[in-house]
C-alpha cells in the first residue's frame, strides 16, 4: 500500500514536472521578445566603464536584477492568487508598454538621428579623460540606471510569463514564473558579460604572436570579432525593437477577442500572416501610445528651473 502510494506520488510529481517543463518553454518563448532589447540595453549600460571594471559592473547589475525579481515574483504571484482577474489587464498594459517603448525608440531615431548618440558617447569619453571626474560615482550611477531599466523589463517578463500560465494551478504558476525569472536573469547577464568582453577577446586574439597557419587564423578571427562587436550590438537593438512590436501586438491581440479571431483566421492562409498582423498591430498601438503621451505632456505644467 505504501509502495503504491509512493509510486502514485512519484507519478504525480513526474506529471507536474512535465507540465511545468512544457509551460516554461511556452513562457520562455513569449518572454523572448523582451530578451533582445534587455541584452542590448544592459550591454550599453557599461559603455564608458574601464575594461577591468566591466565584469564587476555587470555582476553588480545582475545582483540588482535578482533583488528586482525577489520583489516582483511574489508580488505577481500574490496578484494571481488573490485577484486573478487583474492578470489580463496587467498583461495588456505590459504589451502596450512594449509597443510604446518600441515606437518611442523609432521616433527618437527619426527625429534626432545619430547626432545625439554621438554627443552622448563623446560626453562619456570626455568625462573619463577628465581627472576631476569621480569615476566611482560615474560607475555607481551607471549601475543604478541599469538596475532601474532591469526592473521595468523584469516586470514585463514576469507579467508575460504569468499570463501564459494564468489557468494553471498556483503551484505550477510559482514554479514556472520562478524558473523563468531565474533563467532569464542568468541567461541575460551571462550573455551581457560575454558581449561586453567580445572586443577584449578579439584584441587578445589579434595580439597572438607566431607565423603558423593556426596563429594567423586566430588573428583573423580576432580582427573579425573586434570589427563585428558594434554590428552585433546594433543587430540586438534592432531585433529587440522588432520583437517588442511582435510580442506586444500579440498580447494586445489575444486580449481583444475580435482581433484574436482575425489573427487565428489568417493561419489558414499563411503561418507568417498572424506574425505580420501582430507586428502591424504593435506598431499602431505604439504610435497611438506615443501620440497620446505627447499630447498629454503638452497640457502638463512645465518644470521651473
Amino acid at each position: 500500500m505504501a509502495a503504491g502510494s509512493l509510486l502514485a506520488l512519484l507519478d504525480d510529481i513526474a506529471t507536474m514536472l512535465d507540465d511545468v517543463s512544457v509551460m516554461t518553454k511556452v513562457a520562455a518563448k513569449k518572454t523572448a521578445g523582451v530578451l533582445g532589447d534587455d541584452l542590448a540595453l544592459n550591454a550599453q549600460q557599461v559603455a564608458g566603464v574601464d575594461a577591468s571594471r566591466e565584469l564587476p559592473v555587470v555582476w553588480a547589475v545582475a545582483k540588482g536584477s535578482f533583488i528586482n525579481k525577489l520583489i516582483l515574483v511574489p508580488a505577481a504571484l500574490a496578484i494571481s492568487y488573490f485577484i486573478p482577474w487583474l492578470i489580463t489587464p496587467l498583461l495588456m498594459l505590459g504589451g502596450a508598454y512594449l509597443c510604446f517603448e518600441g515606437f518611442e525608440k523609432i521616433a527618437h531615431k527619426l527625429l534626432h538621428g545619430t547626432k545625439e548618440e554621438e554627443k552622448h558617447d563623446g560626453d562619456i569619453k570626455q568625462a573619463i579623460a577628465d581627472p576631476n571626474v569621480d569615476l566611482v560615482a560615474l560607475e555607481k550611477d551607471k549601475i543604478k540606471g541599469a538596475i532601474r531599466t532591469d526592473f521595468i523589463l523584469s516586470a514585463e517578463i514576469i507579467v508575460i510569463a504569468l499570463g501564459t500560465v494564468a489557468t494553471a494551478t498556483f503551484t505550477k504558476q510559482v514554479t514556472v514564473v520562478s524558473l523563468i525569472a531565474l533563467v532569464m536573469t542568468v541567461g541575460v547577464y551571462g550573455l551581457v558579460a560575454g558581449i561586453v568582453k567580445l572586443d577584449d577577446l578579439g584584441l587578445y586574439m589579434m595580439l597572438r604572436k607566431g607565423k603558423s597557419l593556426f596563429t594567423q587564423t586566430i588573428r583573423k578571427v580576432g580582427n573579425w570579432l573586434l570589427n563585428a562587436t558594434p554590428y552585433l550590438m546594433r543587430f540586438l537593438s534592432i531585433a529587440g525593437t522588432a520583437a517588442m512590436f511582435l510580442v506586444g501586438g500579440s498580447i494586445i491581440g489575444h486580449g481583444i477577442p475580435a482581433l484574436h479571431h482575425i489573427a487565428e483566421s489568417m493561419k489558414e492562409v499563411s503561418f507568417a500572416l498572424p506574425m505580420l498582423f501582430d507586428g502591424v498591430l504593435g506598431l499602431l498601438v505604439g504610435a497611438i501610445c506615443v501620440a497620446v503621451l505627447t499630447l498629454v505632456s503638452k497640457f502638463l505644467p512645465k518644470e521651473q528651473h
